[in-house]
């Protein structure tokens, strides 16, 4: 999974290395890169494994061709995604589009979701954070575990 959040500047070529961790959850999927596009719900980048690319992907599919909704999504997440391929030392280029959506200009934060992750502003990503646990506490009750039954 993708865990915790870490810190990366771009270097002078505009590459940055990908945690290692991150690196090496992908690598176990089979996967020498990951999928970026600019979220539509925060100023942040989404970064997902091509597995979860294609389910989206297929979840999109299954909409009904003629309904203005299923153009949307294909246009908000798929027309909007570039596959990044990882080099020999783990970097990835982000697109300039990528980074001027999530208004990077030299620092990130790649922050684990679990099994995709994000990449944010440093300073964005605190401020949407302190928000984030403020509404985790309103909504905590939502959150149950699954209760299974040994027989």
């Amino acid at each position: 999974m993708f865990l915790s959040s870490y810190e990366n500047k771009l270097d002078k070529k505009g590459r940055v290395s990908v945690p290692a961790n991150f690196r090496s959850y992908l690598s176990n999927l089979g996967y020498n890169g990951v999928i970026c596009y600019p979220s539509f719900n925060n100023q942040s980048i989404e970064a997902w494994p091509q597995d979860r690319i294609e389910k989206i992907s297929n979840t999109i599919d299954s909409l009904n061709p003629f309904e203005e909704k299923r153009d949307f999504f294909a246009t908000s997440i798929l027309s909007e995604s570039v596959n990044l391929q990882f080099d020999s030392e783990g970097r990835i280029s982000l697109t300039s589009k990528l980074l001027k959506h999530a208004k990077i200009k030299n620092s990130m934060l790649f922050v684990g979701q679990g099994k995709t992750f994000q990449i944010w502003e440093p300073t964005a990503f605190e401020k949407f954070k302190v928000n984030a646990k403020k509404k985790s506490n309103l909504n905590r009750a939502n959150l149950k575990w699954e209760h299974q039954l040994n027989k």
